[in-house]
């Protein structure tokens, strides 16, 4: 993480949460017992405060410490990203659009467990179930993470189901979870050519929407969330590299 970053980002909350307390700088700072240009200094992010100052600049503004300093986003490796979302978030296009603005490798997790269990998805499930693929997916996950820092990674919708795994994806990786409208994740996958979800499934949408809601949870555990419904996937590459 960068000190200058974090500064930033700490001066920003402070000064939101004084306005939000309806107070002036001057009012503030005194209530802090900290002088005007050390609250100033601190809002503009070019103050380092010590943890006791900044109890009471916090105390002073009406927010938790915690609410100030807590920043999972900016603590980890800003040269890792995963992004998660049900299949036809657009989770490959905007990988790979990610990877070429930033440099760096792109890597879709499924063809990662495809090689390493030398079958295809479909097959896979057909002979060895969902948790044969759990395990195979966690160890390709961990190839991944081996190859080096600077990675792009695409992830399969269901990884949330494996708590095991998907904590792990969120410790060592800045995750994106790409939101769209059920109707949009049906017609983006129909139009890959995938007919599958149409296929002996008369409430193939009813399922869906059932699927989206009961991962939503997990979803919502990433460091960032972005809805790919209201955007292009350039404007959803400019998000993401807005907020590293």
């Amino acid at each position: 993480m960068e000190c200058q970053t974090f500064l930033k980002e700490l001066g920003q909350r402070l000064r939101a949460a004084r306005q939000n307390a309806k107070l002036s700088v001057t009012a503030a700072a005194e209530a802090a017992h900290v002088s005007r240009r050390h609250w100033t200094e601190t809002e503009a992010g070019r103050a380092n405060p010590s943890i006791l100052v900044l109890s009471r600049q916090a105390a002073a503004a009406r927010i938790q410490l915690s609410e100030l300093v807590h920043m999972p986003w900016l603590l980890k490796d800003r040269e890792r990203i995963a992004l998660v979302g049900l299949r036809g978030a657009g989770k490959s296009t905007v990988g790979k659009a990610l990877a070429l603005a930033l440099e760096m490798p792109f890597v879709e997790l499924d063809r990662r467990v495809e090689q390493l269990a030398g079958l295809n998805l479909g097959e896979l499930f057909e002979l060895h179930g969902p948790e044969v693929f759990r395990r195979f997916e966690a160890e390709a996950l961990e190839q991944v993470l081996a190859e080096g820092r600077r990675t792009i990674i695409a992830t399969g919708g269901s990884i949330v189901s494996s708590t095991s795994t998907y904590d792990r994806l969120r410790t060592t990786c800045r995750t994106v979870w790409l939101r769209a409208d059920p109707e949009d994740h049906f017609r983006r996958v129909v139009e890959q050519g995938d007919r599958r979800p149409m296929a002996d499934h008369p409430r193939a949408m009813e399922e869906l929407r059932a699927i989206l809601a009961r991962r939503e949870p997990a979803y919502g555990q990433c460091d960032l969330s972005i809805n790919t419904s209201d955007s292009t996937p350039e404007g959803v590459v400019e998000g993401i590299l807005n907020a590293i």
